[in-house]
C-alpha cells in the first residue's frame, strides 16, 4: 500500500493532517515530518527521510509539503534515500490537507503511487462552495 508523509513547517499542522487523513483511510501509513526536533518552526531533511522510510511498505511513498523550503528539504531527503527507494517516492503538487485526505483514501483502496499522486493533485480543483 502507498504510504504518505506530511511535511510542514509546523508540527501541529502536519500532525493534524495526519490525524484527519488517517481517520478517513484506516490502514494507510500516514506519517508526520513537521517542525524541527527541538520544537521550532521549520523542516528537517533527516526527519523527512526517516518518515519516508517508515511509511514505505514497498509500494512507494507520496510526500506533501506546505511551503518552498519544505519541498527543498523533501527533495534533499529523497536524494539521501537508497537508490531503489528513491524511485518509489514522489512529491505531490497539490494542497496539503485536501490532497492528503484524497491520497489516503486512494491508497486505502489499493491504487498505485502514480494514481494516488494524480488524484491528490486533482484535488486542487475541488470546489468548496
Amino acid at each position: 500500500m502507498v504510504g504518505i508523509v506530511i511535511v510542514s513547517h509546523s508540527s501541529k499542522i502536519s500532525e493534524g493532517v495526519v490525524e484527519l487523513s488517517s481517520q478517513m483511510a484506516g490502514d494507510v501509513k500516514v506519517l508526520s515530518a513537521g517542525g524541527t526536533d527541538d520544537g521550532r518552526i521549520g523542516t528537517d531533511a533527516i526527519k523527512i527521510k526517516e518518515s519516508i522510510e517508515k511509511a514505505n511498505d514497498g509500494d512507494g511513498v507520496l510526500v506533501f509539503a506546505d511551503l518552498g523550503s519544505a519541498v527543498m528539504n523533501a527533495q534533499l531527503a529523497i536524494d539521501m534515500l537508497d537508490e531503489d527507494l528513491q524511485k518509489k517516492v514522489l512529491i505531490a503538487n497539490g494542497p496539503i490537507v485536501e490532497g492528503a485526505v484524497v491520497a489516503a483514501v486512494q491508497a486505502s483502496i489499493g491504487n498505485n503511487l502514480e494514481e494516488v499522486k494524480q488524484s491528490a493533485e486533482e484535488s486542487k480543483n475541488m470546489n468548496k462552495i
